[in-house]
């Protein structure tokens, strides 16, 4: 008979699938990604902190379609990093991209699931997928910025966005795409700058 683990997993590896398969930017996604197995993260410290951020922004009068959960993804090529973020929460300095605010005080994830990578997946190629909870809270759409300059976090704002976000050509390169579909997500306080933005809680491993 069935092991219930073997049962839970497998609704557990269609509840990522149908999150990875809603998340596409590119609908011929659909047929070229195969996804073997899906781990639970279960993490109390972050859901705790994603759940006291919602509490502290809904006191500040966030509305509640600025405190709705959404998704959002990160690509590893191995599985230790994806479990390293797992535990320790996505933190700041861990992006090579800057051009949506300063690495140093927030961090990137992608907004959609077929669009990881500043380079093309080619054939064959395999890798981990975290998925994370997100609340994006108060976006601010900002300008690229390519310069060394960095752009700060906007006072009063969660999470920065590219201006061309909602008509990214299917034309575009596969790097601008992924730069133009992320997400800069901090959290300061006080002028300080949280380390782990709380807004970002990893859900599930693929």
């Amino acid at each position: 008979g069935f092991h219930p683990e073997s049962e839970e997993s497998s609704s557990l590896l269609q509840t990522a699938v149908s999150v990875l398969q809603s998340s596409y930017l590119d609908s011929t996604s659909q047929d070229g990604f195969q996804y073997s197995q899906a781990i639970l993260v279960e993490n109390d410290v972050f859901l705790n902190e994603l759940r006291a951020f919602v509490q502290a922004k809904e006191a500040a009068g966030y509305s509640q379609e600025e405190l709705e959960e959404t998704f959002a993804f990160l690509l590893f090529d191995n599985e230790e990093e994806a479990k390293e973020v797992c535990q320790t929460g996505l933190r700041v300095n861990s992006s090579s991209i800057s051009m949506l605010g300063d690495p140093a005080k927030g961090v990137y994830i992608s907004k959609y699931a077929d669009c990881l990578h500043p380079r093309p997946w080619y054939h064959g190629k395999s890798g981990y997928i975290v998925i994370c909870k997100l609340i994006k809270g108060k976006v601010k759409v900002v300008c690229e910025n390519y310069t060394t300059s960095y752009t700060c976090p906007s006072p009063g704002y969660d999470c920065h966005v590219a201006v061309s976000k909602n008509n990214i050509p299917l034309k575009t390169s596969p790097c601008q795409a992924f730069e133009q579909s992320q997400y800069y997500v901090y959290e300061v306080s006080d002028g300080s700058t949280a380390e782990r933005p709380r807004q970002i809680c990893p859900y599930i491993v693929i």
